[in-house]
């Protein structure tokens, strides 16, 4: 089981490219980078772990340059979206950011996605949050015709263009993997639905994944396809992630703090230390 390590980037947290080169150093697998646009300030979705939404979420830079940086940076480490919010993102010029980071790292890009929860800020980018879902399944539609065909085109209720060409096309054949993220069930039915993998956080209000570990096992098995799981935002304590490599997990995530150098190397000194007990 491989183990990742997730951080919102922001201006008063340790540079991305010394971030990445301490991830690899300590045989970290990836990095993952989050994304808000922005926080309207008249806020009604409620923050889906409960409570106040944190300053972080505030604060966050653009995942995508942050990427290419951490790529130029390393040569083993996988960079990746964790998650980029499709659907308030065009999908033309996201499909370009995609394939731009995959050539800057070397094939070495995840594209990890998700439909958004915060209704104000996916609807200042004009887009419908009740059809959200849809709009998101046809955007990442779209940029698999754009990264595999000379000349691609879609057609859909909400995607429509005709045949164009852009160039270059990915590293990765046919393209980046593109993880689903979201939770028990529905967003699991979407990975499983269009996606190459699904990525649930591990701990919601009400439920932890691995309850629901079975039941995945079974929605895999009646949809005829075996793509594997990555857990988001799991427990700090290295004591619990030998019990996501024995439910079969294929890859777990943890989150570090945006902070300073002195406190963010020596937390991932002791998350080090869980690798060789889960690989």
């Amino acid at each position: 089981m491989d183990v990742g390590v997730l951080m919102f980037m922001t201006e008063y947290a340790l540079p991305v490219t010394q971030l990445a080169q301490a991830l690899e150093d300590r045989g970290f697998e990836s990095l993952w980078i989050p994304e808000h646009s922005h926080i309207p300030a008249a806020r009604e979705s409620q923050y889906p772990a409960g409570g106040d939404l944190p300053k972080r979420y505030y604060d966050c830079m653009d995942p995508f340059p942050l990427i290419g940086a951490a790529a130029a940076a390393t040569t083993k480490l996988k960079v990746a979206t964790g998650i980029c919010i499709v659907s308030q993102r065009d999908p033309i010029q996201t499909a370009k950011s995609v394939v731009t980071v995959d050539h800057l790292s070397n094939g070495r890009f995840i594209f990890g996605t998700g439909v958004g929860w915060n209704q104000a800020e996916i609807e200042n980018h004009g887009t419908n949050f009740k059809t959200r879902l849809s709009l998101t399944r046809e955007r990442i539609e779209a940029m698999r015709e754009i990264w595999t065909n000379s000349k691609a085109e879609y057609h859909g209720k909400y995607v429509n263009f005709e045949p164009m060409m852009t160039w270059p096309k990915p590293v990765q054949k046919p393209h980046p993997p593109i993880l689903v993220g979201g939770g028990w069930p529905h967003a699991a039915k979407r990975a499983l639905d269009y996606g190459d993998g699904w990525m649930p956080n591990s701990i919601r209000p009400t439920y932890h994944i691995l309850d629901r570990v079975a039941e995945w096992e079974q929605m895999k098995k009646e949809a005829g396809r075996d793509i594997p799981l990555t857990c988001c935002l799991v427990e700090d304590d290295i004591e619990q992630w030998s019990r996501y490599r024995d439910a079969g997990v294929a890859r777990i995530i943890v989150e570090v703090q945006p902070n300073t150098t002195d406190k963010v190397l020596p937390m991932l000194d002791a998350f080090a230390k869980g690798l060789n007990r889960v690989a």
